[in-house]
């Protein structure tokens, strides 16, 4: 029954995605400037065992892709209670988990899309990277994507217009993407800043994608990031679910 649901929506909200397929190369266009304007930018720069240039940046803009996109995934649920969909939807015997499963099954698909175009970007670019690695990475991109477009899903739930959801998911954003070391490795950062960002379990994740784009799959960083990300997954879609079986009852 759940399988069954979670497919219908899905397919239902995949559809809606296939016909604005425009969107979702848009989505990708800020992660490519980054990779065309920024990337050159790092050539030389004293990264150590983290690889070349590329290696730092493209699992950053990878997951920044994931971050702001997923995180405004939202917006579509204020749009449907307006206009009264969603209440229909929810009158209906389908399961609450299979009504946010699908919705961000959708997302961590779409996300992983881009991820593959930017991806192929960056090997024209000159980025060199294992298989696995990067096979590993757009996993990494699909659970990031589940847990805050769950989190987007459940706050939109609760906010009561898109004036009150957009400021409050920019003003969770944007510090964690300074603090997660998106751009360039934390441990350039000073010591305060490096500390600071340990709080923010993105930074686990950025760690955890550029290990695996150099081929280090036993690291700790590895291990904190597979948690992190795991974790953060499963704690997101319980708060989600729990959000659409509550709200408005």
């Amino acid at each position: 029954m759940l399988l069954h649901d979670t497919a219908l929506i899905f397919g239902r909200y995949a559809r809606q995605t296939l016909r604005s397929r425009f969107a979702m190369l848009f989505g990708v266009l800020m992660p490519l400037l980054y990779l065309l304007f920024f990337g050159p930018l790092l050539t030389g720069l004293p990264l150590g065992s983290r690889g070349s240039s590329w290696q730092v940046l493209v699992p950053g803009l990878l997951l920044q892709l994931s971050l702001f996109g997923a995180s405004f995934s939202g917006f579509m649920i204020i749009l449907e209670k307006q206009s009264g969909v969603l209440e229909r939807m929810r009158v209906t015997p389908v399961s609450r988990l299979a009504l946010l499963l699908g919705r961000v099954l959708r997302d961590a698909a779409v996300f992983v899309c881009q991820a593959v175009l930017l991806v192929v970007a960056a090997l024209f670019m000159g980025l060199r990277a294992p298989l696995a690695g990067v096979l590993l990475g757009f996993v990494f991109v699909a659970l990031l994507t589940v847990s805050l477009a769950s989190l987007s899903y459940a706050l939109a739930m609760k906010a009561r217009s898109p004036h009150e959801f957009g400021p409050t998911v920019n003003a969770l954003t944007m510090p964690s993407m300074l603090l997660s070391g998106l751009m360039l490795p934390m441990s350039l950062a000073p010591g305060w800043l490096d500390l600071l960002s340990h709080l923010v379990p993105f930074r686990y994740l950025v760690d955890a994608m550029r290990d695996a784009y150099v081929g280090l799959y036993t690291t700790s960083s590895m291990l904190y990031g597979v948690l992190a990300a795991v974790g953060l997954s499963t704690l997101a879609v319980t708060v989600g679910t729990r959000v659409f079986r509550t709200a408005g009852a």
